[in-house]
């Protein structure tokens, strides 16, 4: 993405990858009460599982992340 090494690469992810990373920490909050999950392993394990299941619907839409063009740098948005 040609990030700086001294800025976090959120800064400029796109719209669409924020909102997958969104979605997947809100289902891992959901799956985690309802399966009533305990421990770091089986809570990292959701989390992942979580992440592969949004990257899977992405790519059956021809949506493929890595291929997704970089944001606007976000810090020239709080400039203004």
């Amino acid at each position: 993405m040609g990030v700086p090494d001294s800025r976090p690469v959120a800064d400029f992810l796109p719209t669409i990858s924020i909102k997958a990373k969104d979605l997947a920490a809100e289902m891992t909050g959901l799956n985690v009460q309802a399966k009533d999950l305990k421990g770091q392993g089986k809570i990292e394990k959701e989390h992942i599982d979580n992440n592969l299941a949004v990257r899977e619907m992405l790519t059956k839409r021809g949506i493929v992340p890595e291929n997704l063009p970089p944001a606007e740098d976000v810090k020239k948005w709080n400039e203004n």
